[in-house]
C-alpha cells in the first residue's frame, strides 16, 4: 500500500515541483466520474461545517448551517449512501487481495481493512429513514427557503433564526452538533474513501508543451481522481475538461483579478496523480 515514485526524474538546473519542501505547492483536483464529483462537493462542505462551527460565532454559525443545508440538498438530489456502500465494498475487496501479497505492511493492511469495515457497519445502521429529522426540521426548511433569495437569511425575514443565534455560543454548538451526528456516518465514509483513493494514486512528473496537456486512459483499469501539483511561485492554474477515457489540460498564467489569464507559452513541468 504505498504510492510509487515519480517516474522520470528532472534535471539538476531545471526547476521543478519535485522538492515539496523547497517551496509551498498548489494540488489541483479534477474527478473523472460523478460519483467522485459529489463525494469531492460532500467533503468539502463537510470541512466547511466543521471549520465553521468551531468558530462559535454568530457568522460561523450561519455559515456552518448554511454548509448542513448544502449537505442536505446533495444527499435528497443523489443516492449517495447506496454510491459510498458500494465504494466501501470495493475498496475492502482490493484490500483482501493484498493480504496474500508480500511485502506488505500487515498490521497497516488490517487497520485500515478494520477501519473501512466500522465505518460501512455505522453507515448501514445509520439507515436512510435516519437523516428524516432534518429533512422534516420547519426550522432547517425555512432557512432553505430563504437562502435561495439574496440576503434573504436577515433578521426580519427569519425573527426566529436571529433567536436562536442570540444563544449563547455551546447552545448553538450543541445543536449542530446534534444535526451534524445524523450526517456523520455518511461524510466520515465519504472522507475516508477520498483519502484511499488519493493514496492509493500513482504519481509521475509530466511536462505540457506550450502549456497543453493530453492524457488518455486505459478503458479496463478506469481512473477516478487527477491531482495536479505546481508550485505556488510558477503563477500557473490548470483548465482541465475531457472525461474517464480522456483529458485535456491547457495552462493558464494568473493576471490578477483585472486581467484575463493567458495560456503560458512555454513547457510546464508538473506532477500527475493518477487515482483509481
Amino acid at each position: 500500500m504505498t504510492t510509487d515514485a515519480p517516474e522520470a526524474a528532472a534535471p539538476a538546473h531545471t526547476t521543478t515541483p519535485t522538492d515539496p519542501e523547497s517551496e509551498r505547492t498548489l494540488v489541483f483536483e479534477q474527478p473523472l466520474n460523478e460519483r467522485m464529483r459529489t463525494f469531492l462537493r460532500l467533503d468539502f462542505l463537510y470541512s466547511q461545517a466543521l471549520y465553521h462551527n468551531e468558530a462559535a460565532s454568530q457568522w460561523g454559525t450561519r455559515a456552518a448551517v448554511t454548509s448542513l443545508i448544502d449537505i442536505l440538498s446533495i444527499i435528497t438530489r443523489s443516492d449517495v449512501r447506496s454510491e459510498a456502500l458500494k465504494e466501501l465494498e470495493r475498496q475492502l475487496t482490493l484490500l483482501g487481495e493484498f493480504q496474500s501479497k508480500p511485502g506488505v505492511d500487515t498490521d497497516r493492511l488490517k487497520m485500515l481493512i478494520a477501519n473501512l469495515t466500522r465505518l460501512r457497519s455505522e453507515l448501514l445502521n445509520a439507515g436512510i429513514a435516519n437523516l428524516q429529522p432534518l429533512k422534516d426540521s420547519d426550522f432547517l426548511n425555512a432557512i432553505k427557503h430563504r437562502s435561495s433569495i439574496p440576503g434573504g437569511t436577515c433578521e426580519f425575514d427569519l425573527p426566529d433564526y436571529l433567536y436562536w443565534l442570540s444563544q449563547p455560543d455551546e447552545v448553538r454548538v450543541r445543536a449542530f452538533n446534534q444535526w451534524l451526528t445524523v450526517l456523520r456516518p455518511l461524510c466520515d465514509a465519504v472522507s475516508e474513501l477520498i483519502w484511499l483513493t488519493r493514496q492509493n494514486g500513482r504519481t509521475r512528473q509530466e511536462t505540457a508543451q506550450s502549456g497543453n496537456f493530453t492524457i488518455t486512459f486505459d478503458r479496463e483499469n478506469p481512473l477516478q481522481l487527477l491531482r495536479i501539483v505546481l508550485p505556488a511561485s510558477m503563477g500557473l492554474y490548470p483548465e482541465v475538461s475531457g472525461s474517464h477515457h480522456r483529458c485535456n489540460m491547457r495552462f493558464l498564467s494568473w493576471k490578477g483579478l483585472s486581467e484575463r489569464p493567458s495560456q503560458a507559452d512555454s513547457d510546464v513541468k508538473f506532477l500527475l496523480t493518477c487515482c483509481a
